[in-house]
């Protein structure tokens, strides 16, 4: 498959923007666009609700953003593009958090420091054709932006594509929560109360969002050890595009134990939501997708 002239001119602007090699186009042609086409082929009377699930730093957004302008360029349709990280809880509600049921949910990230009300509302306000605004969320203040700054989409949106890093991943029985994970759950964790609140909390996401998707792509990292290198690039990137000085940018020993507050979900997912996904494209180390798309079912 190729994409049309007016799709490749829309997608080599992006490439530059995004300071992307200009090979990648290879990967828009090669990978996206038949993807594009199988999420276009699955698409239903009502709006197409596409989940979307990566390790950090697997390229999560990169597809989601191309994906957006293939689909709403070669084939006319319009596309909504969700992260639920922009759905996190305002720091002041974490910290509420933290104080009534554990200190570990001051950090952003795992499910139950979300808000899934938000982003149950926000997705029926899509499914049902209706006007609806995105919340954004500021990882270097680490906080949720001002109402002013959402973004807004019109009813008439045929497909969303909907991206998190436990998008679909599976939760755990809890006999498998008993043995810690890494040194955040056997010292910060000794009891166990935050991972089986994280878990049942995975639970709900799944029941009350989930659930919802018609279609589930996976983006397929080599191990959880890649992990927190690419988050690491992430943190970087972040850092050199912040002028203010009040920011929540970690160091790399920050980073290091943010990084263990995803490790049971990520390795569980690694190991699991392949039997599950619809389609899972593997990312070697150098963060080259792998090979052809692998369709589950």
């Amino acid at each position: 498959m190729q994409c049309s002239e007016k799709t490749k001119q829309i997608c080599s602007e992006a490439i530059k923007k995004k300071n992307l090699p200009a090979h990648f186009i290879t990967t828009i042609e090669d990978i996206y666009l038949p993807l594009a086409n199988t999420i276009v082929n699955n698409k239903q009377q009502f709006p197409l609700l596409v989940s979307i699930n990566g390790a950090q730093g697997t390229g999560k957004s990169t597809l989601t953003s191309f994906l957006q302008h293939i689909i709403e360029s070669e084939f006319s349709l319009r596309v909504a593009d969700l992260s639920i990280d922009d759905f996190y809880y305002t720091r002041k509600d974490r910290e509420a958090l933290s104080q009534t049921v554990h200190p570990l949910l001051l950090t952003r990230g795992v499910p139950g420091t979300h808000d899934i009300g938000l982003l149950e509302n926000s997705l029926a306000s899509l499914i049902n054709q209706e006007d609806c605004h995105i919340p954004r969320f500021d990882k270097a203040r680490d906080d949720r932006v001002a109402d002013s700054y959402w973004s807004q989409y019109k009813q008439g949106i045929d497909i969303i594509l909907f991206e998190g890093w436990c998008n679909h991943s599976p939760y755990q029985d809890d006999a498998s929560l008993i043995k810690p994970v890494n040194e955040l759950e056997q010292y910060e964790d000794q009891h166990g109360v935050w991972r089986h609140y994280v878990n049942e909390q995975l639970k709900r996401y799944h029941q009350r969002i989930f659930n919802q998707a018609g279609m589930v792509i996976m983006l397929k990292a080599e191990s959880f050890d890649k992990v927190y290198q690419w988050r690491k690039l992430q943190e970087d990137k972040l850092r050199q595009n912040t002028t203010s000085d009040k920011n929540f940018i970690m160091n790399d020993d920050e980073l290091k134990r943010f990084i263990q507050h995803y490790e049971r979900i990520t390795r569980h997912t690694l190991l699991n939501l392949p039997d599950i996904a619809d389609v899972t494209i593997p990312v070697a180390g150098d963060h080259k997708l792998k090979g052809d798309l692998l369709y589950d079912r």
